[in-house]
């Protein structure tokens, strides 16, 4: 049976042991306590030592839990620090009010009548307590020490304290590893490489060679890798760039007036609703010249349109809110470049009051194209569509026709999906003349917006959308790196 040098070496120190812990064997070996568990498994997988693993668990105080070590816990405190009853308002100026006044209330210590707090007598210590009143003394709290685990559980859903894990492994000598020790080891250094002079000189004959099983698979490497759903992001801009775009961007707060109004989008559209919108206490002076928006709102301006008509607020469009699309980024790009030809995109987070399920959240990313030049019209704008679609590995697209408030003619992307169907990906269409013409902006301009993260669940073949933010390290591991097509 041919062992590594390593192998002998720990059959040589068990012989005298018997077995050890791997630590113990470690210090004797003079080498790492995970490399003893290596040799011993190599061993094991021979026949000459059992390995065995010991997981022990332990509770140990956090940061906050430690603040309150020999002073017991909040509610405790907090009732201490008054005799029968005391006025609400004294009892919140406690510094510890906050945290034990609801904690004392579900326990049943005290009654709230009339602003006035009164113990109700009930204050004999739960399993909570006695389980900190022993973290306090030994500092931990071994698993299983306490015959009532749910007063840790208590602590623990309080962040009190926090669970450590240890593994411990014994190596035991088999008898068939005395058996093999006893017909004598071979302990000489073996050669894992020859040298030039060796090989020359006929030595390496001689030598104690390292033997390798090449039957075996060597343990697997992970490189450092970019999340898929950054290398999606990545490859679109990449895209893009060799489509001849260029890249803009801006903040996530946005006054009410560029992400809704310079759209032509109604102050009283459901969208800008609070069920819809986050809104924000900040509030942002309009820009010079809104009134040629808020004439396009209330009659239409100089155009043939007749506006929305009723009276436009200029308090409500300078209400600010997290941008719910990149859009707004768009127009006010176009403000500062108004003369053609302009070729850009953005991609960036956007955020709406939705409930989360595996296909809504409350933020996501959207990607925003715009291209903007003389004669520009439907057919160049499905052209663009289509060439990028492709360049994501989507060869059949289609087109229907949709409805946005900010573009008139509309019409819905969708991608033909294997096992899915026809997917509609986002919106398109051509800026209607009520957002051009206020803003000064003489050109046709065709616009887009999709949904990255709906793109990157069917190139990832998933199905819950809150996957793509999860830190699942294994799932990185796993996903293949696509390079352009799949």
């Amino acid at each position: 049976m041919e062992l590594t040098l390593n192998e002998k070496r720990l059959l040589v120190v068990l012989g005298t042991m018997g077995s050890a812990d791997a630590a113990v064997l470690a210090e004797k070996m003079d080498t790492r306590r995970e490399a003893v568990v290596q040799y011993a498994n190599l061993a094991g997988d021979r026949g000459l030592v059992d390995v065995e693993k010991h997981v022990a668990r332990r509770y140990v105080p956090t940061e906050e839990g430690r603040a309150y070590m020999g002073k017991g816990l909040p509610e405790r405190q907090v009732l201490e620090s008054f005799e029968e009853s005391i006025p609400m308002r004294d009892l919140q100026g406690h510094p510890l009010a906050k945290i034990a006044i609801g904690w004392m209330r579900k326990k049943g210590w005290i009654a709230i009548t009339g602003g006035v707090v009164t113990k109700t007598g009930k204050t004999a210590p739960g399993p909570d307590e006695a389980a900190f009143a022993r973290l306090a003394e030994s500092g931990e709290i071994a698993d299983g020490e306490i015959a009532d685990g749910e007063g840790v559980a208590d602590l623990a859903k309080r962040g009190l304290v926090e669970e450590e894990e240890t593994v411990a492994y014994t190596v035991s000598i088999t008898a068939r590893g005395r058996e093999l020790l006893s017909q004598g080891l071979d302990l000489r250094e073996e050669a894992g490489t020859l040298t030039r002079e060796q090989i020359l000189s006929g030595e390496w004959k001689s030598l104690p060679l390292r033997r390798y099983d090449v039957t075996k698979l060597p343990k697997r490497a992970y490189p450092g890798k970019t999340h898929p759903y950054q290398r999606i992001i990545d490859e679109m801009r990449r895209i893009l760039f060799d489509m001849g775009f260029e890249e803009m961007s801006g903040g996530i707060v946005q006054s009410s007036f560029w992400n809704f109004d310079a759209l032509f989008q109604p102050q009283d559209h459901p969208a800008r609703e609070m069920q819809d919108t986050f809104f924000l206490g900040e509030r942002r002076p309009l820009p010079k010249g809104y009134e040629r928006v808020r004439d396009m709102h209330e009659h239409g301006g100089e155009t043939s349109s007749t506006g929305w008509g009723g009276t436009w607020s200029a308090e409500k469009a300078e209400q600010c809110v997290l941008r719910t699309h990149t859009t707004g980024l768009s127009i006010q790009h176009l403000t500062q470049h108004p003369n053609p030809p302009v070729k850009a995109f953005c991609i960036g987070r956007v955020y709406r009051r939705e409930a989360i399920d595996p296909t809504h959240l409350a933020e996501f990313e959207q990607l925003e194209g715009i291209v903007m030049d003389e004669d520009v019209n439907l057919r160049h704008l499905l052209g663009f569509l289509k060439e990028f679609y492709a360049k994501m590995g989507f060869e059949k697209v289609r087109f229907r026709p949709g409805y946005f408030p900010y573009t008139e003619p509309s019409v819905e992307p969708e991608v033909y999906v294997d096992g899915l169907g026809w997917v509609e990906l986002g919106g398109s269409g051509i800026f209607r003349q009520e957002v051009t013409e206020p803003l000064g902006i003489e050109h046709p301009v065709l616009a887009w917006g999709l949904g990255i993260s709906r793109v990157a669940m069917l190139r990832l073949g998933l199905r819950d959308l809150r996957h793509l933010y999860r830190s699942d390290i294994e799932w990185i591991r796993e996903t293949p790196v696509y390079g352009g097509r799949r």
